[in-house]
């Protein structure tokens, strides 16, 4: 099925992204390798491990396919590994590192969330609005929160950036456009464009919601 599909690539995509952001973020905390290929992995997985226990899926389903994991592992690795090699002018380079864990982010950001409002579709639960979005933002947002968790770092979503407001908001257009449509690319599409561009603007505008200083 074409749903299935999409699904995949969808996971794919942001498996690799979060992996990456995951990575860098355990490099930038000074973690070993296995601290890093652990990160890297829990920031690709955990939103999606959230969500299935939200919803009453036992095991998670990253528990019964192996290859998403082995995909996260191998991409923490490289990044530790090109981290490594260039250890000498890693600090050197922290702004365009930044640029590209933010670019990543975002990536994985639009990826998951869309995938997880997508589930609440094939599993025929989307006429509950409120969950469907929840499914989203929580599949989106939730990796990055027990990574900041474990490196010892408030959660990114708490704030700056409008992290969760951009998943929101890609979840919100993504299961609009849904209703109407049984093919999922072209919301796809949609939701995930919306969702980088106020990641990615946000963080170059330092657009965050009101807080006391």
């Amino acid at each position: 099925m074409i749903t299935d599909f999409v699904a995949l690539i969808l996971e794919i995509i942001g498996t690799i992204a979060f992996s990456v952001s995951g990575a860098m973020a355990a490099i930038r905390a000074k973690l070993d390798v296995f601290g890093v290929v652990i990160v890297g992995c829990i920031t690709a997985c955990g939103g999606g491990i959230l969500r299935d226990v939200l919803i009453g899926s036992f095991p998670p389903a990253i528990f019964s396919n192996f290859k998403i994991v082995m995909v996260g592992t191998f991409t923490a690795l490289m990044v530790f590994t090109m981290a490594y090699r260039h250890r000498k002018r890693y600090e050197e380079l922290t702004e365009k590192i930044e640029y590209v864990n933010n670019v990543f982010d975002a990536i994985g950001l639009a990826a998951f969330t869309v995938m997880g409002t997508e589930l609440a579709f094939t599993a025929g639960i989307h006429e509950n609005i409120f969950l469907a979005l929840t499914m989203g933002v929580l599949t989106g947002v939730g990796g990055g929160v027990i990574r900041d968790v474990l490196i010892n770092t408030t959660p990114y979503i708490f704030k700056k950036h409008i992290y969760a407001l951009a998943s929101l908001s890609g979840g919100v257009i993504y299961y609009a456009a849904r209703l109407f449509t049984v093919n999922p690319i072209v919301p796809s599409l949609i939701a995930m464009a919306l969702v980088i561009s106020l990641r990615l603007l946000a963080a170059k505008y330092r657009w965050s919601l009101p807080k006391v200083s």
